[in-house]
């Protein structure tokens, strides 16, 4: 069950446990593997785990290109990653919105692309936050946070120094 690998990639050894679920079989150049793509995506710091980092950057270079979001057949209900893009100011955190003012109108750009929320058991897990040239962070949920124990904290640095600058 999807679940139980996630709970298994959150633990220290996550890059072991994915390479024991075999998960990483060679592919057909260009098909992305949508169940891996949902573990990485779940995964305290995808970066770290050497084995999700070509298919992430795959994924991010065929959204870029307009390609659709791989999907998880065998991820069970409750479980799943989707794409949408991202859209200053409502769909863009505050830390990323960048504010303009011209002829007597605001516009607002969000430093990120497109966000990829991922699910599991319904509740909100992690959201990454994507732009074209590679560069993400992630958002993780305070469920994700309490198994993890330790996590990429960027989102959360980046986020606390807004809100300081920001009263």
């Amino acid at each position: 069950m999807l679940v139980d690998k996630v709970k298994k990639l959150c633990s220290a050894g996550a890059a072991t446990a994915l390479l024991s679920l075999g998960l990483f079989a060679p592919s057909a150049a260009h098909a992305v593997d949508g169940c891996l793509v949902l573990l990485c995506f779940a995964a305290p710091s995808w970066k770290s785990i050497p084995q999700c980092v070509p298919p992430i950057r795959q994924v991010l270079r065929d959204l870029a290109h307009g390609e659709p979001f791989p999907t998880c057949g065998m991820s069970g209900a409750g479980n799943s990653a989707n794409h949408a893009w991202a859209r200053a100011p409502g769909r863009c955190p505050p830390q990323y919105t960048r504010v303009y003012e011209r002829d007597h109108t605001t516009l607002y750009r969000c430093d990120y692309t497109g966000v990829i929320s991922v699910s599991i058991d319904d509740k909100p897990f992690t959201k990454t936050w994507w732009n074209f040239s590679g560069d993400t962070v992630t958002d993780f949920s305070p469920a994700a946070k309490s198994q993890f124990g330790t996590w990429d904290t960027r989102y959360d640095d980046e986020e606390a120094a807004w809100r300081h600058s920001h009263p």
